[in-house]
């Protein structure tokens, strides 16, 4: 038969499991958000760079801090990291530097 801790043990971590589920749904909700300020700033990135001829660097380092932290969430809610992204922790630096270069070949 099972102890009393046992039991509390395992309401415990269906809550946590349970709050964590939260968590992540409200995650998921940011990363539709996020895909489609991905996308907007793909297609203006495209558009100023059609009429100038040239990219837009804040726009550039912009979108890169936006994929580094989708890319945060998504491992958060795909269990791979415990870490709460944004806005339980600071906004995420940049994991890779931009191309110092952008080439269309």
């Amino acid at each position: 038969m099972e102890s009393t801790r046992e039991v509390v043990e395992s309401k415990l971590s269906r809550k946590k499991v349970g709050i964590r589920l939260l968590y992540t749904i409200m995650y998921l909700i940011i990363f539709e958000i996020l895909k489609t300020v991905i996308q907007i700033t793909a297609v203006f990135q495209f558009i100023y760079l059609l009429i100038t001829q040239k990219y837009s660097s804040p726009l550039r380092n912009f979108s890169n801090k936006v994929a580094t932290y989708a890319y945060q969430t998504i491992r958060y809610v795909t269990l791979n990291d415990n870490h709460r992204p944004f806005p339980f922790h600071e906004f995420p630096e940049e994991m890779e530097k931009p191309a110092d270069h952008v080439t269309f070949e």
